[in-house]
């Protein structure tokens, strides 16, 4: 469950919730883009958001929600790693 940095500018992210994390932030990145108007391939990155979050609307309701969702998890993950092990 950690994310370390690696000299040189690169990242890991090791265990569930920090890959997790940082799909989500992909996911973000990418809405953004798909919003701007850049395509790609297969499918829209907001079907695969709304299918796998559950979330209905247009673009702009669905990133909303989905950045909700994104606060609440990276709330509950930097309080999770901040508090003592016991």
């Amino acid at each position: 469950m950690t994310i370390e940095a690696i000299p040189g500018g690169g990242f890991v992210a090791s265990g569930r919730e920090s890959v997790d994390l940082v799909r989500m932030a992909a996911l973000k990145g990418a809405m953004r883009l798909e919003m701007h108007g850049l395509k790609r391939r297969g499918g829209s990155v907001f079907s695969v958001v709304k299918k796998e979050f559950n979330l209905k609307g247009s673009k702009e309701a669905v990133f909303e929600a989905f950045l909700k969702i994104m606060a609440e998890k990276e709330k509950a993950f930097f309080e999770k790693r901040a508090s003592p092990e016991v």
